[in-house]
C-alpha cells in the first residue's frame, strides 16, 4: 500500500509577502522623506535594540537605546557645533522617548546638570553646576530645587537647608564664611523671614565683623525665635 505525504499547510501569499517586507533584525541606514535617517536594529517594524537617528532639520544626533520605536535605555544626544563636529547635549537613561533615570544634561560648556530625571525633568537627586560657579547639590521635582540641598556661591558662603518651587523655603542655614557668620532660621521665596545670626569661625574668616555678635539678653530667646519660626513654617503648608 503506497504510503501518501500529508501536503504542508502553507499560510497565504499575503502574509508571507508581509512577513517579508518588515524590517527586523538590523539594517542598512532607512532614510524617510522628510530627510531623517536611522541606522540600527528593528522589531517588528519599529526601531528596538542598537540605533542611530540622525533630525536632518535640527542637525541632531541620537547614539543609543532604542524600544518599540522609542528611545528607552542608555543614549547620547549630541547637535552640530557648527564646524564639522558635534557637542553633547545629553547622556544617560531615557524612557519613551524622555530622559529618565540618571543622566548629564549640558547646558554650555560651563554649565550642567547630572542626576535623576524623571519622565523628562530634572526629579530626584542631582548637582546642578551653574555658568557663574555657583553649584547646587540635592533635591529636585519638577525640574525645580524642592526639598532638601546646599547652594555653594563662588565666595564658598552657603546655604543649606529646605527648598520648594526653585527657591529658598522652609527652614535652612546660611553659611557667611567670608565674614565669620552663620545665620540660622526660616526663608520664604528665598528671603529670610525671621532666625538668629551668630558668629562662626570668624577668627578664621578672611574678611571677619570688625566686633563679635553680642550675646542677647533677652529672656528665654530660644523659646521667642521658635514660636516665630513656627508661624512662618505654618504659613508655608
Amino acid at each position: 500500500m503506497p504510503f501518501l505525504h500529508k501536503p504542508k499547510e502553507r499560510e497565504p501569499l499575503w502574509k508571507e509577502w508581509d512577513y517579508l517586507a518588515q524590517k527586523k533584525g538590523v539594517r542598512h541606514t532607512v532614510y524617510s522623506v522628510n530627510g531623517n535617517e536611522y541606522t540600527g536594529e528593528w522589531l517588528d517594524n519599529k526601531k528596538d535594540g542598537k540605533g542611530t537617528f540622525k533630525w536632518k532639520d535640527t542637525d541632531k544626533v541620537y547614539d543609543g537605546d532604542w524600544k518599540k520605536g522609542k528611545r528607552s535605555g542608555f543614549g547620547t544626544l549630541t547637535h552640530s557645533d557648527g564646524k564639522g563636529g558635534f557637542t553633547k547635549e545629553y547622556s544617560g537613561g531615557w524612557k519613551n522617548d524622555l530622559r529618565h533615570g540618571y543622566g548629564t544634561e549640558f547646558y554650555s560648556d560651563s554649565e550642567f546638570y547630572e542626576g535623576e530625571w524623571y519622565a523628562g525633568k530634572r526629579s530626584g537627586w542631582g548637582r546642578m553646576y551653574y555658568e557663574d560657579g555657583t553649584i547646587y547639590e540635592g533635591e529636585w521635582y519638577d525640574d525645580q530645587r524642592s526639598g532638601q540641598g546646599m547652594l555653594r556661591l563662588t565666595n564658598d558662603n552657603r546655604y543649606e537647608g529646605s527648598w520648594k518651587d526653585g527657591k529658598k523655603n522652609g527652614a535652612g542655614k546660611f553659611y557667611y564664611l567670608d565674614s565669620g557668620q552663620v545665620f540660622e532660621g526660616v526663608w520664604k521665596d528665598d528671603v529670610p523671614k525671621c532666625g538668629t545670626m551668630k558668629d562662626f569661625g570668624r577668627d578664621n574668616a578672611p574678611d571677619p565683623t570688625q566686633y563679635p555678635i553680642p550675646d542677647i539678653k533677652l529672656a528665654n530667646a530660644e523659646a521667642v525665635v521658635a514660636e516665630a519660626e513656627d508661624h512662618f513654617l505654618q504659613d508655608q503648608e
